[in-house]
């Protein structure tokens, strides 16, 4: 089916009324104009609006209004619909539209008995777009800036909407307009670069079709308020020897802490291989390697790793989180093969910041880093206490947990 809306672009907002009628235009056509005339051609409505189109045929062609039909997007429209407002114009009536099927508008044809094309109108049907909301940015090396942001409660205007972000500075400065689009998803602009630091922005978004146009509230931000980095890298998770409760989870960090000398604090989130549902470790503080306690024995775990950065050039906002890191998995040991129970040892209670309650599958234990001179002490787990049997002392060697029986 030959298409009348393919390529044509969107024109200056223009609501229509709610009924639309068109009386037949004059019968003049020049020799070399086709062989006839929709009005109104190509008109923009808004959903539940009615609209009355006329065909006239040239008179260079030996058509009547009898010879005539239409066509909505390759369907047959009923002949009760039309009426004849001369001898070669037919009318159609259309009641209460719905959205065009296509952004691209709904092809109105009007064809003459034997099926031939004479003419058609591409029909814009739909709604004016809504305020964008839930602008989000951030900056991985505090040069650039990404945006993203959402389309308004119902999104769906059935027109096509042209979203355009805008940023200056706050107190001075013209306008900027945004270039690269879809950069981190359909809603989101990337700004490369020409970005000044210690300076706040004003950032927004505005929306426009053919039915009108939208703008958001105005977001101000610092870019050293808003950086981020790329997930941890190099994410290690490993057995701690026979302790079949523990796994030690290792990472580095994110080039861009060294490039800036940022700080950062970490986050942890694990789960074990038959559920969706992940368990975070919030304090983990500025350290590179840390311990689980308190896991299944003989259980896949998968570990995730991200990374926040903070105090950049005295900001007192934290940085915005990064992705998390692909998932790293390990198993522990299962019951049975830890040494400890193989020598006939009765096991020492994991004593971690107070007693570990059982129903706390996993909990943390011990951290350490390259960069514990940032702000974040590491800790040991205090020693355990063991009501019955021989005497043990606990030994924390880089963070670990040893017992071993008495000299």
């Amino acid at each position: 089916m030959k298409s009348f809306c393919r390529g044509k672009t969107s024109e200056a907002p223009n609501i229509k009324p709610s009924i639309i009628d068109f009386s037949p235009p004059p019968l003049s056509v020049s020799p070399a104009a086709d062989p006839a005339v929709i009005s109104p051609q190509d008109p923009t409505l808004l959903i539940g609006s009615s609209l009355v189109a006329t065909c006239t045929v040239s008179p260079d062609f030996p058509l009547k209004a009898e010879d005539l039909y239409w066509t909505l997007n390759g369907r047959r429209l009923p002949a009760a619909s039309y009426a004849a407002l001369g001898p070669s114009t037919l009318s159609v009536a259309l009641a209460r539209l719905n959205g065009s099927r296509q952004q691209s508008g709904d092809n109105l044809v009007c064809h003459s008995r034997d099926g031939g094309i004479l003419a058609g109108s591409c029909l814009y049907v739909g709604l004016p777009p809504e305020k964008p909301v839930n602008i989000t940015c951030w900056s991985k090396n505090m040069k650039d800036l990404t945006c993203k942001w959402a389309p308004g409660t119902e999104g769906e205007t059935f027109l096509h909407t042209n979203y355009t972000l805008k940023y200056k500075r706050r107190w001075y400065g013209q306008d900027n307009t945004c270039q690269e689009y879809h950069t981190a998803g359909t809603y989101s602009c990337h700004i490369p670069k020409d970005l000044a630091l210690f300076t706040p922005y004003e950032i927004w978004v505005e929306a426009s079709n053919r039915l009108g146009v939208a703008v958001s509230d105005v977001v101000m931000l610092d870019i050293l308020d808003v950086v981020t980095t790329d997930p941890p890298s190099d994410v290690h998770v490993s057995r701690v020897g026979d302790l079949e409760d523990q796994l030690s989870v290792r990472w580095s960090s994110p080039p861009a802490l060294k490039d800036f000398l940022f700080q950062a604090k970490y986050q942890i989130q694990y789960r074990v291989e038959d559920s969706s549902e992940w368990k975070v470790v919030d304090d983990v503080g500025n350290q590179t390697s840390c311990r689980l306690a308190g896991l299944r024995p003989g259980t896949v775990y998968f570990v995730q790793v991200r990374c926040n950065p903070f105090s950049i050039y005295g900001s007192k906002k934290a940085g915005i989180w990064s992705d998390w890191s692909n998932p790293t998995a390990a198993s522990t040991p299962r019951s049975g093969e830890c040494s400890q129970h193989r020598s006939g040892v009765p096991p020492v209670p994991r004593d971690v910041r107070g007693a570990l309650p059982q129903s706390m599958p996993g909990t943390w234990i011990s951290c350490k880093g390259a960069n514990s001179e940032l702000g974040f002490p590491s800790w040991e787990p205090k020693p355990a206490r063991v009501p019955l049997g021989p005497r043990y002392s606990r030994h924390g060697g880089d963070g670990g947990v040893e017992t071993r029986p008495p000299v």
